[in-house]
């Protein structure tokens, strides 16, 4: 996973308490049959420990199918358990101290919200780069929009995902501002059909 290629890539992100009440197993099982690339545990309300029970379950489905892992905020979990990466925000702990802590181990990727803080982060040691909400989200009560797409990638050299609010009726949208590759929550994870889902998502992206 060293040289792993983030273009086109449906990016999907745990949520379980949007789920309808099924498991993250079954959302990631079922998002990877429908072409996700990157599965994200992201579960902010969760304990330490039940994360890190989940992770190791994850982290074999995604293994099985060749699908980058990533866990959210824990680097010492996703070290522990041989996680592909980890993903950081903005009042994490610093890029430098983190790439101390992992070394090559593991993948790092970071939230930012600004053109400002992604060409911050393009000069850090960072492997890819999220940028957004670029619409309203559940969670975020701002939005970055989509002009901002543009610009971001026109000063990033490094991998960039756009995230927040992005569904099957505005994907095009945020796909024409030139961006390869899209992260996602509500939209496979709600979904009645999640592997549809993802699927619809991932055909608009690899178009």
């Amino acid at each position: 996973m060293e040289n792993f290629n983030f273009e086109n890539r449906l990016y999907v992100i745990t949520e379980s308490a949007i789920s309808k009440n099924r498991t993250n197993e079954f959302i990631v099982n079922e998002a990877i049959k429908g072409g996700a690339g990157i599965i994200q545990l992201r579960e902010k309300s969760w304990s330490k420990e039940k994360v890190k029970e989940e992770a190791i379950k994850l982290l074999k489905i995604c293994k099985k199918n060749n699908v980058l892992f990533i866990v959210n905020d824990y680097i010492d979990i996703a070290l522990e358990i041989g996680a592909h990466g980890v993903h950081l925000g903005q009042s994490d702990i610093p890029i430098k101290e983190a790439r101390k802590l992992c070394h090559n181990k593991l993948i790092i990727g970071l939230s930012t919200h600004s053109i400002e803080q992604a060409t911050k982060a393009d000069k850090e040691d960072v492997d890819y780069i999220t940028i957004g909400p670029i619409f309203n989200t559940r969670a975020k009560d701002y939005t970055v929009g989509i002009n901002i797409i543009k610009k971001v990638l026109e000063k990033v050299k490094k991998p960039v995902i756009a995230i927040g609010g992005i569904k099957k009726n505005n994907i095009n949208d945020v796909l024409a501002q030139g961006i390869k590759s899209i992260a996602v929550i509500s939209a496979v994870v709600s979904a009645d059909d999640v592997k549809e889902a993802a699927l619809e998502l991932v055909n608009r992206i690899i178009l």
